[in-house]
């Protein structure tokens, strides 16, 4: 159709789709984040992707916006970050995300996160070279995920647990 932009049907599009659609949850929900708009897409194998934040809210975690808002409140990410939350009792408070993280709760963790500073080198796309051997699966999405480094954040035994400042995990109960 005449005037409406084609986007192409790939994996790495899609992704790429998925980070801003979760960019603008998190935007709703009162964090300082950038959304990708369409001048801001790069081309990673002729795919235009967001160069970031990549954002993944998985479903154990938030699936609609109203969930998101319950569980998010403020803080900041810069636009190289990498953040992934899962978690169905996992809330984070005023977070300052500069590079990667991750946190993973279990079933019946109640998990608060209230003003966790992160600062390192995170993660970052390459290009996979035309005609590379590579796998089919890292073909077929054109790039590769960099992890240099991240914050993992893991908790599986049942309880209540407070993350500051200086991401120590504390069990309250």
């Amino acid at each position: 159709i005449a005037g409406i932009p084609v986007t192409p049907g790939t994996m790495s599009s899609a992704e790429s789709d998925k980070y801003i659609q979760n960019q603008r949850k998190l935007k709703f929900a009162g964090v300082d984040i950038n959304v990708t708009e369409e001048k801001d897409l790069v081309p990673i194998a002729g795919i235009p992707v967001t160069p970031g934040p990549r954002v993944i809210l998985c479903p154990g975690f938030a699936i609609t916006q109203q969930e998101v808002v319950e569980k998010i409140e403020g803080g900041k990410i810069t636009d190289r970050s990498t953040l992934v939350l899962e978690g169905e009792d996992l809330k984070v408070k005023n977070l300052d995300l500069d590079g990667a993280l991750v946190i993973r709760t279990g079933h019946d963790c109640d998990v608060t996160v209230d003003g966790l500073v992160v600062r390192n080198s995170g993660y970052d796309l390459s290009e996979v070279p035309e005609g590379a051997d590579v796998p089919e699966e890292v073909a077929i999405r054109g790039y590769t995920m960099n992890k240099s480094e991240a914050m993992e954040i893991t908790i599986t035994e049942p309880g209540k647990y407070h993350i500051g400042a200086d991401g120590e995990v504390n069990k309250l109960e």
